[in-house]
C-alpha cells in the first residue's frame, strides 16, 4: 500500500532518497502478522540534501480512506487534508463535528485518474513524451525494497544497495 507514497516522495522532492528507514508492526490484525506482514508501519527516507520525508501508514482507518500530507519547511507549513464526504459542518455547545474522509481510493482519485488517462492518451495520440517514465517506477519499486529490507533486518537500508 505505501509505493503510491514512495512515488509521490520521489516527485515531490525530485528523486529517490539516498536511505530508508522501515519500522512495523501487527497489532490490529494478527491475521496480517500470522501471515509475515505489518498493518501499522512508519518509514524515514533521507535525501542527498538532508532533507527527510516520514510516511505513516495503517491498514485500518474505521472512519474512511485518511490520507494526508504536510510539508514542512524554513517559510512555514504546506498540508493537503482529506477529501470529506462532503462540507456540513455542526457547531453547537458540544463541540464541532463535519463529514468523515471519503471511505474508498477509487472515490477519491477519481478526478486523479481521469487526469491521467487523458495525459497518457494525448501522449500517444500527439508523440509526445510520457508524464512518468521507467525511472519512476523503478524508484518507487527499489523504496518498497528498501523498506521491506529495513523492517526486516532492523537496520537503515541505502538505496544504492538495492538498484
Amino acid at each position: 500500500m505505501r509505493i503510491h507514497d514512495f512515488d509521490m516522495a520521489c516527485w515531490i522532492f525530485g528523486g529517490a532518497p539516498e536511505t530508508v528507514t522501515a519500522i512495523g508492526s501487527s497489532i490490529i490484525d494478527p491475521e496480517i502478522g500470522a501471515a509475515g506482514d505489518v498493518d501499522t508501519a512508519a518509514v524515514t527516507l533521507k535525501f542527498s540534501d538532508g532533507r527527510i520525508a516520514v510516511i505513516k501508514n495503517s491498514r485500518r482507518a474505521v472512519y474512511g480512506y485518511d490520507q494526508r500530507i504536510e510539508l514542512l519547511g524554513s517559510e512555514g507549513l504546506l498540508s493537503a487534508g482529506n477529501i470529506l464526504e462532503n462540507t456540513v459542518t455542526r457547531s453547537t455547545k458540544d463541540g464541532v463535528t463535519g463529514a468523515k474522509p471519503e471511505f474508498f481510493f477509487l472515490e477519491r482519485y477519481m478526478r486523479a485518474y481521469s487526469i491521467e488517462w487523458n495525459a497518457f492518451v494525448e501522449a500517444i495520440t500527439s508523440g509526445s513524451a510520457l508524464p512518468v517514465s521507467l525511472d519512476d517506477g523503478v524508484n518507487a519499486l527499489a523504496l518498497a525494497e528498501a523498506a521491506t529490507r529495513s523492517l526486516k533486518t532492523g537496520q537503515t537500508v541505502s538505496l544504492a544497495e538495492i538498484i
